[in-house]
C-alpha cells in the first residue's frame, strides 16, 4: 500500500474517531473534514471509498446505536433523541425506524434481557445498527438485521 494511502486512511480514522466521540454535537461535513485535513468534497469521497458509506450516514448510524443503548436503559424517546444530538424528533424516529426496523417507542417497550445478560463488548457488536443495502427496502416486523431477536420471539 502506498504511503500516501496509509496517511489518508489514518486521517479518515481520526475523523471517524471524532464522530464516535462527538456524535451528540452539531457536526457538519466541513467540521469533520477539517479533522482529516481534507476539503469536504474530497473527504466525503475518500470516506465513502474507505468505509462504504457517507460521513453523514455513519454519524446517523452511530447516533442510532447510542440511542438504542439509552432506550434499553429506560430513557424516554424524546430525551434519547436530544441526548444523541438529533434536533428533530420526527426525523430521528424516521431514521431510527429505517435502520433498526421498528420505531423507537416499540424498541424501548420490548424486553432486552438477552442483551443485558451479554458482556458489554458482545452486546455492542450484536446491537450495532446495520443500514439496509440499496434496494433491500424496509424490514418486516418479524425480521431483525442487528442480531437481536424480534419482539415476542422466544426459544
Amino acid at each position: 500500500m502506498a504511503q500516501q494511502r496509509i496517511e489518508t486512511l489514518a486521517h479518515l480514522r481520526r475523523a471517524r474517531d471524532f464522530m464516535d466521540r462527538e456524535y451528540a454535537r452539531d457536526l457538519d461535513v466541513a467540521a469533520i473534514a477539517a479533522r482529516a485535513f481534507m476539503s469536504p468534497a474530497h473527504f466525503s469521497r475518500e470516506f465513502r471509498t474507505a468505509y462504504g458509506e457517507t460521513p453523514y450516514s455513519y454519524l446517523v448510524t452511530r447516533r442510532v446505536e447510542r440511542a438504542k443503548a439509552l432506550l434499553r436503559a429506560g430513557m424516554s424517546v424524546t430525551d434519547a433523541c436530544m441526548a444523541v444530538g438529533a434536533t428533530s424528533l420526527g426525523s430521528f424516529s424516521s431514521r431510527f425506524t429505517a435502520i433498526v426496523g421498528e420505531t423507537p417507542s416499540a424498541y424501548r417497550a420490548r424486553e432486552h434481557d438477552d442483551v443485558e445478560a451479554m458482556p458489554g463488548c458482545v452486546a455492542r457488536l450484536l446491537t450495532r445498527p446495520v443500514r439496509p443495502a440499496p434496494g433491500e427496502g424496509k424490514r418486516t416486523s418479524g425480521s431483525s438485521r442487528n442480531g437481536e431477536a424480534p419482539s415476542g420471539a422466544g426459544p
